[in-house]
């Protein structure tokens, strides 16, 4: 008799798995798909969509779609709770799913947690179609005159959303002043001379910089600062760190320290045999990842083997992170920075190749 296997989340680690979808069908097996959209956004593509460099359309997978045309179910709904004891998943629009096999690729939320009074529109940039939403609130207000824009988060997507910002202004013949908050120090988990050239980027298009200081809320279209400063917003988003969903400490699992589902390197629960999972939602056992994307495009197609071999009752592969990897921001000026290990380099030719990378990863998937 073949086995219920419960996918949810559509991101870029279960993206293999849904390319598996025909064979597990055929070995007379269940799938079932939970996700909240029937698309999921590419964040490599983020900032570019912000920027409008591409379109929704270039920058997501059709999800529901591929799992559709496979033979699988789709459950359009957010996980609200599990039962791993009972092999029951409840889902947001009251139902419950039971299964034999699931696997959470729920990508991650903002951190950051900026208490607001309504006065001016606060995103977190997670999930990604929020910078969807941004972009068409931003073009909105830009007829009304010079708008304040404020960008919470001193990491990569801090840097991005900054360029992608000053690209939308840029584009559409709006005017407005763009301010990050940097936190403690901009870029920090990246070498000294990225730092250097990101700031310098960034300076130059005039794009105000505060480090060492963090926003603690906003009010009366201000954003208050812990050092005793305000500044005017009119629109702000929120990057500042990432965190994996709540559901699995709510629910009971072994976690790691960050709250992530925690595996091991096969990417299966230390709690549950049947649980398994990829990308920022997870934690590997005695060897934490940064939450980039690389690691979970890597355990794509790993996952979808061992998702197979569970059904099949077969050996399972083992994940092996890259202990170097590539790192690419797109400054929104048609430049990149890249940086892999003590490499640094920035120029035109670098946004290509991350322009390259991307395009390819999606024609890979959007067929």
């Amino acid at each position: 008799m073949g086995k219920h296997l419960v996918l949810v989340g559509g991101g870029h680690a279960h993206l293999p798995v849904l390319r598996q979808l025909g064979k597990m069908l055929g070995l007379g097996h269940r799938v079932t798909l939970v996700t909240p959209d029937e698309n999921h956004y590419y964040s490599g593509m983020g900032p570019g969509m912000l920027a409008g460099i591409y379109t929704p359309e270039q920058g997501s997978f059709a999800v529901a779609r591929m799992a559709e045309r496979a033979g699988a179910a789709v459950a359009l709904a957010v996980a609200t709770g599990l039962d791993a004891e009972a092999h029951t998943l409840y889902l947001s629009d009251g139902s419950a799913l039971a299964y034999d096999l699931i696997s959470f690729n729920l990508g991650s939320r903002v951190a950051t947690d900026l208490p607001d009074d309504g006065s001016c529109p606060v995103l977190p940039v997670k999930p990604i179609q929020r910078l969807l939403e941004a972009r068409k609130q931003l073009l909105a207000m830009l007829p009304e005159g010079r708008k304040n824009l404020v960008v919470v988060g001193g990491g990569a997507s801090g840097v991005e959303l900054c360029g992608a910002l000053w690209r939308l202004l840029r584009d559409a013949r709006g005017h407005g002043e763009i301010t990050l908050v940097g936190g403690r120090r901009l870029l920090a988990d990246f070498p000294e001379r990225a730092r250097e050239l990101a700031l310098a980027s960034l300076a130059e298009r005039g794009i105000r910089i505060l480090e060492g200081v963090r926003a603690q809320r906003v009010a009366d279209q201000h954003v208050l600062l812990d050092d005793g400063d305000e500044l005017p917003a009119d629109l702000v988003l929120l990057a500042g760190g990432i965190a994996p969903p709540s559901l699995f400490v709510e629910s009971g699992l072994a976690v790691g320290d960050d709250g992530g589902l925690l595996v091991d390197d096969t990417l299966r629960s230390l709690s549950y045999p049947e649980i398994f999972g990829g990308g920022d939602c997870i934690s590997l056992h005695h060897n934490p990842l940064p939450k980039v994307g690389v690691h979970a495009v890597r355990q794509g197609p790993i996952l979808a083997e061992n998702l197979l071999a569970a059904l099949e009752d077969e050996p399972f592969e083992q994940f092996v992170p890259q202990r170097m990897f590539l790192r690419i921001l797109n400054l929104g000026d048609g430049r990149g920075l890249l940086q892999r290990g003590e490499l640094v380099l920035k120029g035109r030719w670098a946004f290509l190749l991350k322009d390259w990378i991307d395009r390819r990863f999606m024609a890979r998937y959007q067929g």
